[in-house]
């Protein structure tokens, strides 16, 4: 059987959809947050020798115009502002204006900016000392022998975050070399548990709490008691058990874990360090307009550069004077300047766009709170902006809205939902609020139990089930009934 080998010529139609550098590029421009985008343009501005910022251009005067003057009609509040200011601080610190400034000598540049910087550095927050740091100081100055000074060092660099030790002893002596005898561990442990923050160094929520409670004076038998051998049934909001088995009354008992509650801490590594939240910077401020009840929304500060490209870069791309290799190398940043301009354009435009719609859209929630949340699906607004839904979840990733109810991410604002028996539209959160509401205008010594709130919600026009409750009563942190009744 013999077999041939041949080519042939033909052509074949055929539609592909490519992404190309600038597309890759204007996508990556729009999910940046102001933060990363003022960054990222820093960062282009070094690089690109055809991009700079355009200055704002100053307002046009007629000729012999005080460019200064407040036109006719309009106070100079600005200007009446600062003048009774300055003198309420020259009457505050007794300062005589009239008398001329002290002289001061002239200094050189150099002296200028090393000033500056000094200043700078010295007005920089310090880094916060850390738990580790924290134990290794105190460490320090604790009177031990070599072997438990090297065994409470290695120990140290074994704890958690939260203060807790979850590796064996046996463990920490094997890894570190020379190997440690389990002794001087042991004996390392003991002086740990000393130091500051009380329970450090505890290997469970029993021993921690104990090692609490032996620091604080007075009588804690009844504390102790219930630590060590009722910790789950508290836990449990079992009381009646508690109180059969130990011979205390619930009223004793509800005292003593309301003490517990106020002096002693599960955690008690979070207590060391700054651990406060990051500021969060709004990409979009919405605000009541000054004339109505409307709302005006703006991009913040820092989205909207007026980039453009240099003149003299766009003359030495065209100019036949310059040799080749300089005209590629301007054409190239013109065109990299052009579509960065482009894409941070496109980027500003369907900010607004969708901040607009988001506020159209869920105006109730502005006048009522999170309430009035309704149902808005990304692929809904997509339809309506025609474009794909991924371009909307790019456009809100990671961004902020600062409304007159404070910071959200505009992820909040699209939410699934129902309809109630009226066909109004309900989204999540606003059925996540009507169950706080109900848990907390419960009888807390007969709480509902999820299939009772469900059936509370059925006969409001919400029919939930009974799962779902459940999942959205642990998503706001709400215990189950038997935990929430009150004894």
């Amino acid at each position: 059987m013999s077999q041939f080998l041949s080519q042939t010529l033909g052509q074949q139609m055929r539609l592909e959809q490519r992404l190309t550098p600038q597309l890759i590029q204007s996508m990556a421009i729009l999910q940046k947050p102001v933060a990363d985008l003022e960054a990222y343009i820093e960062s282009a501005l070094e690089s690109n020798a055809a991009l700079e910022v355009a200055e704002p251009e100053p307002a046009e005067t007629a000729p012999g115009e005080d460019r200064n003057r407040v036109p006719t009609g309009q106070p100079d509040d600005g200007n009446d502002r600062g003048f009774a200011r300055l003198d309420r601080m020259s009457r505050d610190y007794d300062l005589d204006l009239s008398d001329p400034p002290p002289f001061r000598a002239r200094r050189l540049s150099s002296d200028y900016d090393r000033d500056a910087k000094m200043g700078a550095m010295a007005n920089t927050a310090g880094r916060e000392i850390g738990l580790n740091e924290h134990l290794l100081a105190q460490w320090s100055l604790v009177e031990v022998d070599d072997e438990v000074r090297r065994a409470g060092e290695a120990i140290i660099n074994h704890l958690d975050p939260d203060g807790y030790l979850k590796v064996r002893l046996e463990e920490i002596g094997e890894k570190v070399r020379p190997q440690i005898a389990i002794d001087a561990l042991e004996r390392a442990l003991e002086e740990i548990h000393k130091l500051d923050p009380a329970g450090i160094g505890a290997r469970d929520a029993v021993e921690c709490l104990l090692l609490q409670l032996d620091r604080l004076s007075g009588d804690n038998c009844l504390e102790r008691t219930l630590i060590e051998s009722h910790l789950d049934d508290i836990t449990h909001n079992r009381l009646p058990a508690v109180a059969k088995a130990t011979g205390y009354s619930i009223g004793e008992i509800n005292e003593a874990m309301r003490a517990m509650r106020s002096t002693l801490c599960l955690h008690p590594g979070y207590l060391v360090g700054d651990r406060s939240v990051p500021t969060i910077r709004p990409d979009v401020i919405v605000r009541y307009a000054e004339t109505g009840g409307g709302l005006t929304v703006q991009l913040a500060r820092g989205n909207t550069p007026e980039l453009r490209i240099r003149e003299d870069v766009i003359t030495m791309a065209k100019s036949k004077e310059n040799g080749r290799e300089t005209r590629d190398f301007a054409r190239k940043h013109v065109e990299e300047a052009t579509a960065l301009i482009d894409a941070v354009k496109f980027r500003r435009s369907r900010l607004l766009e969708v901040a607009h719609a988001i506020i159209e859209k869920q105006r109730d929630f502005f006048d009522v709170g999170p309430e009035g949340l309704k149902v808005l699906r990304m692929s809904d607004l997509a339809a309506e902006l025609g474009c794909d839904p991924s371009t909307v979840s790019r456009t809100v990733a990671d961004k902020h809205m600062q409304t007159p109810r404070g910071i959200y991410p505009l992820r909040y604002f699209f939410t699934g939902g129902t309809e109630t028996d009226s066909g109004e539209s309900m989204g999540w959160d606003r059925v996540k609020t009507r169950v706080r509401e109900l848990v907390d205008a419960e009888n807390k010594k007969v709480p509902f139990n999820d299939d009772q709130i469900a059936a509370l919600l059925k006969d409001e026009g919400i029919e939930i089930s009974r799962r779902t409750v459940a999942k959205y009563r642990q998503q706001l942190d709400i215990p189950a009934a038997r935990q929430r009744r009150k004894y």
